[in-house]
């Protein structure tokens, strides 16, 4: 009975992932799933570190190149023997039963993939687990099915990529989000089965978050231009998310108007926006701190400002770059 599953083809994108790809492959292989049925493929963009060396030491396809992670995507799925594909993050790791929890709702119909729910792989981290906390809670807005998932913890069925178009390689971050756009205009939708859990390790510092959240800034706004509708938001990033970096653009704006005479006060509109943004933050921080019932998580009043941040200055990064005409 167990044969009769469908065989897999595991993609993993790596770049300079020393700490955590062994975990990583060790737990793929480990997975309670009829032997001989899964091939993982490590498409490595140009490490510097030892992540090519420490992924030899497994039974895995390793493809060293320069390639983005959407390009490494398209690149694997063409020597990918196996009609589904599996993406897993290179610093994440799935539970023993990943696949067999979520291969089984691949058969619903109109289903072109299938995904699971994310946990914190480093919770030691107060700032990592914080983030984990919220994206927890984001998640549990998922219904059964969804438009979009990350691709840190997915299966898709290679037909359904080809017929989509595979991945766009001009999005090197928020690449699933346009894909999971592409993906329901034709009529699919992904299955959600939060009991199939995928571990992610979380950005451990300020600036580390802040470096990731300034590609996502850079980005989003770019899929943005691509697909307008998309920035009403969905359960994952809802039109909250979105309206941050503008309500700083907001504040931004007032205070620098202010430092005319006759517009002084504006700096009272600057005040009243910058604490409204602070009220709303501890408010959210607030919740899932209770939820979670962890105090840590009011770090989150912290990272949400370092978020809306580095989401405006990366709009601001790719608006200057498409006025001047150039690519990034």
């Amino acid at each position: 009975m167990s044969d009769s599953l469908p065989k897999v083809s595991v993609i993993i994108s790596s770049m300079n992932n020393e700490s955590t790809i062994e975990e990583c492959l060790q737990a793929l292989l480990a997975q309670n799933y009829p032997s001989g049925h899964v091939e993982i493929i490590l498409v490595d963009g140009g490490s510097k570190d030892r992540t090519v060396e420490l992924a030899g030491k497994y039974p895995v396809k390793i493809c060293q190149t320069t390639l983005n992670c959407p390009a490494a995507y398209n690149f694997a799925q063409k020597i990918a023997l196996y009609p589904i594909l599996g993406f897993v993050d290179s610093d994440a790791k799935v539970e023993v039963d990943w696949l067999k929890k979520l291969v089984p709702r691949m058969d619903e119909p109109d289903v072109g993939g299938v995904s699971g729910s994310i946990d914190t792989w480093n919770s030691n981290n107060p700032w990592a687990r914080s983030i984990g906390y919220e994206l927890k809670r984001r998640y549990r807005r998922i219904g059964k099915y969804t438009k979009r998932i990350a691709t840190m913890n997915l299966l898709l069925k290679k037909s359904v990529i080809d017929e989509v178009g595979g991945w766009a390689e001009d999005m090197p971050s928020q690449y699933d989000t346009e894909f999971g756009y592409r993906l329901t205009a034709k009529g699919y939708k992904i299955a959600y089965e939060p009991s199939s859990v995928c571990y992610h390790f979380n950005r451990p510092t300020l600036q580390k978050f802040y470096r990731q959240q300034l590609q996502y800034g850079k980005n989003t706004l770019r899929l943005y231009f691509k697909h307008g509708v998309l920035a009403k938001g969905d359960e994952i990033t809802d039109v909250g998310m979105n309206i941050q970096p503008i309500w700083l653009l907001a504040a931004k704006t007032s205070f620098l108007l202010g430092i005319v005479p006759r517009l002084h006060f504006l700096w009272y509109l600057t005040g009243v926006l910058f604490l409204a943004m602070f009220v709303y933050y501890v408010c959210s921080a607030a919740k899932i701190a209770v939820e979670f019932k962890d105090k840590s998580a009011m770090r989150l009043i912290l990272l949400y400002y370092v978020r809306s941040i580095a989401w405006f200055n990366g709009a601001i990064i790719t608006t200057v770059i498409t006025i001047g005409g150039k690519r990034e």
